[in-house]
């Protein structure tokens, strides 16, 4: 059968790798407004440091994972990454289930890390070779936007299972389901991808590099301005992640309503990039890119002045929407302006320290927090956030 590249040509498997991304973001859901709080009522944790101790790990095994899937997507498929990935993820909710101490939650982020490293990349990759060009922006648009509407999704059933029954063991009993189904739907009918990707090729003006990794993070002004901006976007999503559930406890807030606010973040985030990734295609991504990531640190410096509800709700869509702004935009313009054959270890390499920003951001803005209180460490990450849309402002080419 003739290998067309395009949504329309390969939308069976493009839809199946939609469906099997929001399972992968579903897995990052469960512990998003749960896990903070299991720290402090079940095991008693204060430091902020020590809580957010699980998304260091989470961030540091997610960007090894994500490297070495590009590194080995070529070589033994992406369908394979996927099915092992998948295997991951089946003890995670079990191991928190019936975690007697702190360290098991370490181990079992130790694990998702690893597994949405290679789940998640390897979803992206393939939706990509399949795209084809003039379409890659709304396919990552689209890829993005379930995985992340997953995670909005899942974080706020779990608050609503929390409030009611308890944080442990009944809001875990989703990501069981969840990994089965993740894992027998990509044996049963999910298809390797990699023969797309060498017909590109094939007809690509775009040459190659000798170092994909140097070239990504350090060499080339564009892809090392995307890489830096993908680093602090998931720097200031870690500190949100660990820090947000915290500052909305201090505030009084309901459980109900904590999972809400940390909730509509993702959810606005997923269903945003649906508009902005089909928005890559045609407009400049440079401005974007900006716009997407000052956004992100205006919002974040406001957290600190608003103790409304419904402000913070607010805040937290803005949010949101510089993220959705961003996200899909990096993974087509790294498309762009790679070869199509060394794509996949360029986006593992940008995977990497993207995801590294996890770690970064939790080890910071925990010790800021830890030291001169909750307030400055949001600010810090703010403005950081509101720096690195300058680095793009003034590096990145006037014509992408």
């Amino acid at each position: 059968m003739e290998t067309k590249l395009g949504l329309k040509e390969n939308w069976e498997q493009f839809s199946l790798l939609v469906i099997v991304n929001a399972f992968v973001g579903g897995m990052v859901g469960l512990e998003r407004s749960v896990i903070p709080q299991l720290a402090e009522t079940e095991f008693g944790l204060s430091s902020k440091s020590a809580i957010l101790s699980f998304i260091v790990t989470f961030g540091i095994t997610k960007a090894i994972a994500n490297y070495f899937t590009g590194r080995l997507a070529n070589k033994i498929g992406r369908k394979k990454l996927l099915i092992i990935g998948w295997i991951l993820a089946l003890p995670i909710p079990i191991l928190i289930i019936y975690a007697e101490n702190w360290s098991w939650i370490i181990f079992a982020n130790i694990l998702l890390g690893l597994s949405q490293g290679l789940t998640w990349s390897s979803t992206v990759v393939m939706k990509m070779d399949l795209a084809g060009e003039k379409q890659r922006g709304l396919a990552m648009g689209i890829n993005e936007f379930a995985g992340y509407l997953a995670v909005g999704i899942v974080a706020f059933l779990t608050s609503l299972i929390a409030e009611k029954y308890g944080v442990r063991p009944y809001p875990f009993y989703i990501g069981i389901a969840i990994s089965i189904l993740g894992l027998l739907l990509t044996i049963i009918w999910v298809k390797d991808t990699n023969k797309f990707a060498v017909k590109e090729a094939q007809n690509s003006v775009i040459s190659k590099t000798k170092n994909i990794f140097l070239t990504t993070t350090f060499i080339d002004k564009n892809l090392s301005s995307i890489t830096q901006a993908g680093l602090v976007n998931n720097l200031n999503d870690g500190m949100i992640w660990g820090l947000l559930p915290i500052l909305l406890l201090q505030l009084k807030l309901s459980i109900q309503n904590i999972g809400i606010i940390t909730a509509i973040y993702p959810s606005v985030w997923g269903i945003g990039q649906l508009f902005t990734g089909k928005l890559s295609d045609v407009y400049s991504k440079k401005k974007i890119l900006f716009w997407g990531m000052f956004f992100q640190g205006i919002a974040i410096v406001l957290l600190i002045f608003v103790k409304k509800f419904y402000l913070l709700a607010l805040l937290s869509a803005s949010l949101g929407i510089g993220t959705a702004m961003v996200y899909p935009t990096f993974l087509s313009t790294i498309a762009q302006v790679t070869n199509p054959y060394q794509r996949a270890e360029s986006i593992g390499t940008f995977r990497l320290w993207r995801d590294l920003g996890y770690a970064f951001g939790a080890i910071i803005s925990g010790i800021i927090a830890d030291i001169f209180g909750l307030p400055i460490a949001i600010t810090f990450i703010g403005f950081l956030t509101i720096f690195s849309a300058i680095i793009i402002q003034t590096r990145m080419d006037t014509e992408l």
